[in-house]
């Protein structure tokens, strides 16, 4: 295995299966982005950079003969916090948490690279709160810091106050014009229901585009936008213009993977999805992994990805991070339905976002609560944001329920919008549509 992080995980699977047998799930807790979106908090562009490890060995060399270099801790903790992010392993943050605090210690003034990377720390951890904070204090000692500005767009995305982070994107842009800016703006747009409006707007950024990691970043989102709109050939064409600027950019792998199960690469799917999985083992990942293996009879590969998805949850709760939307989600299907239930509440407590509304609803239908389950999901679906998975989770719930003509129409605007949208659950709308029709 390439990183000892996935031994780990195995290890914690393995005890798991012990204690909980087959479904594991009753141990977990973590978030998305499936979620939902993964919140990637990245450098410049929002495009993986270079592996930081290199810089983090620099670093702490560095620190070791001058410990009282403020700025050298603060970057420390960066490059710890983005090394966490590009291998999915969370152990690096107990560690970028001491060392941006210790930076603040020496500099408590003034310090807007420790307050960027705290802001940075926090959106990883899913404290968004806290994100959008620290980022309001690195902002208020340097207004044009780039990273801190695309933090703060990304934490109110995430707090579910799209007006505010469609304000805070065009700030972005007019303050530090670029690629990051351009992205997240997009991604306003969508979730407000503005998809032509969010293409138009990544358009633009593929055409300022010039570094090969922004090149990937933008194409990857342009290939985001076909997939959600249910057009995987050209879909696949934006992926591959992504691969073709950063072989291995792990966003357009993931693309790429859906493609080809959507247009019958079954074999080259797995494929896809098992180096993904190798090199970023995020519970989303794994889970489309698990439910690809198990549309195809292949049961004992599926219970594989939902154990390593289950741990992950285990080891991420364990360095910090809150993972309740990833295990509501994760749960409500193969897992502790109960679990699933308090997950998702919980995440509810912290903030609003549209993704978080979705698993709620799946989480209460899943428990048997459908009256409750329908009002969140028409929460997720009320500012305008076309998804198939909430409409397809809208759908069953209105069947539960009995509301037949609700019901039809839900499910069949699902397999409109993206016939493939799950290796499982789109063959299960399917289903459902076709009794609901039969029993008119």
């Amino acid at each position: 295995m390439p990183f000892p992080f996935l031994r780990r995980l195995l290890s914690v699977a393995a005890i798991a299966a012990i204690v909980v047998g087959v479904t594991l799930a009753a141990a977990i807790r973590v978030d998305r982005p499936a979620a939902a979106p993964e919140t990637a908090v990245t450098g410049a562009s929002g495009a993986s950079p270079a592996d930081p490890a290199a810089s983090i060995g620099r670093l702490r060399r560095h620190l070791r003969d001058r410990p009282g270099d403020a700025g050298a801790w603060s970057a420390l903790g960066l490059a710890l916090v983005e090394r966490a992010r590009t291998t999915a392993d969370p152990s690096p943050y107990p560690e970028a948490a001491a060392a941006l605090r210790r930076s603040l210690r020496l500099r408590p003034d003034g310090n807007d690279a420790a307050h960027t990377g705290l802001a940075a720390l926090a959106a990883a951890r899913h404290d968004f709160a806290a994100a959008l904070r620290e980022a309001d204090r690195a902002l208020a000692v340097n207004p044009y810091g780039a990273r801190a500005l695309a933090v703060r767009v990304d934490a109110l995305v995430e707090l579910g106050r799209y007006r505010d982070a469609a304000d805070a994107a065009a700030h972005a842009d007019a303050t530090r014009p670029g690629i990051p800016a351009f992205t997240r703006l997009a991604y306003v747009h969508e979730l407000l229901g503005r998809p032509g409006e969010a293409r138009r707007v990544l358009e633009l950024a593929a055409g300022s585009a010039t570094a090969p990691g922004d090149i990937a970043y933008v194409r990857t989102q342009l290939g985001e936008l076909a997939w959600n709109r249910g057009d995987p050939e050209a879909a696949g064409r934006e992926f591959a213009a992504a691969l073709r600027a950063v072989p291995d950019d792990l966003g357009a792998l993931d693309g790429r993977a859906r493609v080809r199960a959507a247009t019958g690469d079954l074999t080259g799917a797995v494929r896809d999805g098992e180096a993904l999985v190798a090199r970023s083992p995020l519970p989303g990942r794994l889970t489309w992994l698990g439910e690809l293996e198990e549309s195809r009879g292949r049961g004992d590969a599926a219970r594989r990805q939902y154990a390593v998805a289950a741990a992950w949850g285990a080891l991420a709760q364990a360095n910090g991070v809150t993972p309740d939307l990833e295990t509501a989600l994760f749960a409500a299907d193969h897992g502790d339905r109960a679990a699933a239930l308090r997950a998702a509440r919980a995440e509810w407590g912290r903030r609003h976002a549209v993704h978080v509304a979705d698993a709620l609803a799946w989480a209460l239908h899943a428990n048997g609560e459908d009256e409750e389950a329908l009002a969140y999901a028409r929460k997720a679906t009320a500012t305008g944001y076309r998804n198939a998975s909430f409409l397809y989770h809208r759908g069953m719930i209105q069947d539960s329920l009995g509301r037949r003509d609700g019901a039809r129409r839900d499910l069949a605007a699902a397999l409109r919008l993206n016939p493939h949208f799950s290796p499982l659950h789109a063959a299960r709308a399917r289903a459902a549509l076709e009794r609901l029709d039969g029993a008119r």
